[in-house]
């Protein structure tokens, strides 16, 4: 049996506009240049630094409990680590939103299918329910894409561009972003989403000095 998570630890937390977000792991297949994690523990006023990863049970727990405090529109899957390094919690929780018809939102840097090669991730979301997905993109080019995220992967950027086009086959609400930081090529970014069927949306760059104004105004 695991040991309990303590009090202070954060699985769930509102984030902009309301819906309910979930932090499932702070591990992460990327090392983005801009990641908050550099320069904070947590958004929204909420701690997202975790001792241990919660169990699926524990996360739709969670999930309740913020309920009683409100609705919301949706639950998202994004907190301080990549959700798809705990692919099978993803599912499972996933699947449990659907049956309460509880609409759920991934969002992932789309290492998915690099994290789980025995998997055909984007059709095991589809199946279980899930109904949208934001994909970090972050620049129009590989050699950038290594320099600004450095993943764990080689290769990676493509992997990226697949794992977004798949989700589209498989009738995924599918956006890509990009921080717009100084020197981002936002305008190729977006010509990569449309090229692939897929919405684009620019984030806003936190930063220590203008962290709150920020969360204000961009999500996760």
């Amino acid at each position: 049996m695991s040991p309990p998570l303590t009090p202070a630890e954060t699985i769930a937390y509102r984030g902009a506009g309301g819906a309910i977000y979930l932090n499932i792991t702070n591990r992460c297949s990327n090392d983005c240049a801009f990641c908050l994690r550099a320069w904070t523990d947590g958004v929204y006023g909420d701690v997202l630094t975790l001792t241990r990863e919660p169990e699926p049970h524990e996360v739709t727990q969670a999930v309740e409990l913020e309920f009683i405090d409100g609705p919301a529109d949706e639950v998202v899957f994004c907190g301080f680590g990549e959700p798809t390094m705990r692919l099978d919690v993803v599912l499972a929780v996933t699947e449990w939103l659907r049956l309460r018809r509880i609409p759920a939102r991934l969002d992932t840097n789309g290492h998915g299918q690099l994290l789980n090669p025995d998997v055909d991730v984007p059709a095991a979301l589809a199946a279980a329910g899930l109904g949208a997905v934001t994909v970090s993109l972050n620049a129009a080019d590989p050699e950038s894409y290594d320099r600004i995220c450095r993943p764990l992967f080689g290769k990676a950027y493509r992997a990226v561009i697949q794992f977004a086009e798949q989700c589209v086959q498989h009738d995924i609400q599918t956006t890509l972003t990009a921080v717009d930081f100084p020197g981002a090529d936002l305008a190729g970014c977006e010509a990569i989403a449309t090229a692939v069927g897929a919405a684009f949306r620019a984030r806003g760059l936190a930063t220590p000095r203008g962290h709150d104004q920020a969360e204000k105004r961009e999500e996760a």
